[in-house]
């Protein structure tokens, strides 16, 4: 692939993450996100619906590990490499939920901080941030 067209391709993902970001409000049901916006440890934490909850929260971080995948594809063009993310990703995804779901159903205030990370893994492409520079130090010393 021409480099100007794999540059405009990852240029539309990394977009693509923009617009989930900005437009979540209107994508996602998510009761935190106006909650951590406000002085949250003061605060009882937001009324919910668990399931819709949960499955918003996959959605989006279903959504954010396809289009990144797509990104980390782009980039390094190595089908390994996708391999390996897409595992990292599922064992994150199992890992985090397990925690996520404790703190939504026993929401406790000094906990909200450590929730608000957790959250964070899930519905933010933090994971893309850590994978990329770490799939590029392993190509340079390959």
């Amino acid at each position: 692939m021409h480099k100007i067209v794999t540059y405009f391709l990852i240029g539309i993902l990394l977009m693509l993450l923009v617009l989930i970001r900005a437009y979540e409000n209107v994508l996602f049901y998510d009761p935190y996100l106006t909650f951590f916006k406000n002085d949250y440890l003061y605060i009882d934490s937001p009324r919910r619906e668990i399931a819709k909850l949960v499955l918003n929260t996959t959605f989006r971080f279903v959504l954010n590990t396809l289009i990144s995948l797509g990104i980390l594809y782009l980039i390094f063009k190595d089908r390994s490499i996708i391999k390996f993310s897409a595992l990292i990703y599922f064992v994150a995804y199992v890992l985090l939920l397990i925690p996520f779901l404790y703190f939504v159903v026993n929401p406790k205030q000094e906990d909200y901080y450590l929730f608000f990370n957790i959250r964070r893994f899930l519905i933010q492409p933090i994971l893309l941030i850590l994978l990329f520079p770490a799939f590029y130090y392993y190509k340079l010393n390959r």
